[in-house]
């Protein structure tokens, strides 16, 4: 997310953010959207142990706000239907590994690059894609390769990694604001 907003800052990237929902009130992305000035929003089982309500909370808190693509960053929890219905097709998630090796549930953080490392992969690297009701599963819209070392441990390539996740997100945000790539239209 804080690349996201560096790059909005800077004009790299032509998007005007809106609001962070986050479902950890502790997070690093909830802290940095309070000291953007964005507003924040903590919905969670916490909040809402209703699954279904706090589905209908994250939906009306986007409408509220004008969202019309929803960026996850860090999000670990599926989305409820009601948000998966009205934003298909306009919910990203980015993956620190090369999908559709390495993801679904339990292939998160250093998980992903132990995997890749016990599998012997030669490369790696982060995937964008479009989010549906599986974890890691909806089409990619863009990858980049960052090579497998020998000696790598899972910190290593997961640094590498995230280094070029940080610049791959932005590129492929501008990208979608260019009409570079184009998504489903936004049904509202």
């Amino acid at each position: 997310m804080a690349s996201i907003l560096a790059a909005c800052r800077s004009g790299a990237l032509e998007a005007e953010p809106r609001v962070v929902i986050g479902n950890n009130s502790k997070s690093g992305a909830v802290a940095r959207g309070r000291r953007s000035g964005i507003p924040v929003y903590h919905l969670s089982g916490r909040t809402h142990p209703d699954p279904e309500e706090l589905d209908r909370a994250i939906l009306r808190t986007l409408h509220e706000h004008g969202v019309t693509l929803v960026c996850l960053a860090g999000y670990m929890k599926l989305l409820g239907t009601h948000t998966l219905a009205a934003y298909r097709g306009r919910i990203l998630n980015i993956h620190p590994a090369l999908l559709p090796k390495f993801g679904g549930k339990g292939f998160y953080g250093r998980a992903v690059h132990e995997a890749v490392l016990a599998a012997g992969e030669k490369e790696s690297g982060p995937t964008v894609h479009i989010v549906d009701q599986e974890f890691d599963h909806g089409p990619v819209l863009a990858q980049t390769r960052v090579p497998v070392h020998p000696g790598d441990t899972a910190d290593l390539l997961a640094a590498r990694v995230l280094e070029r996740e940080h610049i791959l997100y932005a590129e492929t945000l501008q990208k979608i604001a260019t009409g570079e790539i184009a998504l489903a239209p936004y049904a509202g």
